[in-house]
């Protein structure tokens, strides 16, 4: 597998002018009738006053700037498990997730790297990274204007990492990392936290998704197959009949940790959940 192709390289077409969704993503073109409008209202009233009870919830867990979040954890893991499962409240998700991964720590360890690493520093990967900017999260506004702050941003914080980590530079598979934390975060935030993930802040390092050869997601597939067959041994088996096999549809998800195809409003979900849990989990 040729881990610089290891995501779909088409090239975006022009960017639509249509409503955008919560998160910033353009609506897909849908009818509606006022019925549909007016239930549509209901439901969101409902969620919206379910929102804040939840975030008031959640500021008096982490408390100001995140000071009680290590303590909380350490007095209530249940609550706080339970809670993430349920979604962290998305204007809380850019700090939680800074403080799930130990990213915040990093970048408090290291003023003035990030800046150097952007400004002084060259790495072998620029027109590679250039070349993919646009096609990472190509339906998100925050992303759509060429060389706007979203294309910048992305391209800073990905030709920093190539330069932090030079073994493993760049792969384009990155790119959905890195734009994911950037719609909750600042670019030097985001470096940091993709850092804390790739190198191991606080649980096994995940830089093997793209070192030659993609070892991790090798390790990755082989454990979903057998997860498949164990808790689902009648599709596991028809998947062995037809010859299909996990490398076939499964690769992507782990190369972007589930951010490149599937809904968004799930992947959040997911990395909620991914980022916590595998905290608290020993090292494989």
């Amino acid at each position: 597998m040729d881990k610089k192709k290891a995501v779909d390289d088409t090239e975006p077409g022009p960017a639509p002018s249509r409503p955008v969704d919560r998160f910033g993503f353009i609506k897909p073109e849908q009818g509606t009738s006022p019925d549909g409008i007016s239930k549509s209202k209901s439901i969101h009233e409902r969620e919206r006053e379910r929102d804040e009870r939840r975030i008031k919830k959640w500021r008096k867990m982490i408390g100001v700037g995140g000071s009680d979040w290590k303590h909380y954890v350490r007095r209530n893991p249940h609550v706080v498990k339970r809670r993430i499962r349920k979604g962290i409240p998305d204007c809380l998700r850019g700090l939680v997730w800074q403080l799930i991964s130990g990213s915040r720590d990093l970048l408090l360890l290291n003023p003035g790297v990030y800046e150097t690493l952007v400004i002084y520093e060259t790495s072998a990967s620029e027109l590679e990274i250039i070349r993919d900017i646009s096609r990472t999260f190509p339906s998100h506004i925050f992303f759509q204007q060429r060389h706007g702050p979203g294309q910048r941003s992305l391209y800073n914080v990905l030709k920093a990492y190539s330069v932090y980590d030079r073994d493993v530079g760049y792969v384009q598979g990155m790119g959905f990392l890195a734009g994911l934390l950037l719609l909750y975060m600042s670019e030097e935030d985001a470096f940091w936290l993709l850092v804390a993930l790739l190198k191991g802040a606080v649980h096994a390092p995940m830089e093997g998704l793209y070192q030659a050869g993609l070892p991790l997601v090798q390790q990755y597939l082989y454990q979903f197959e057998k997860l498949v067959l164990e808790q689902m041994p009648q599709l596991g088996q028809h998947f062995i009949e037809e010859m299909i096999n996990p490398s076939m549809y499964a690769s992507q998800w782990f190369i972007t940790v589930f951010s490149y195809s599937f809904p968004f409003h799930l992947t959040v979900r997911v990395w909620d959940v991914f980022l916590y849990e595998v905290s608290i989990l020993p090292a494989i």
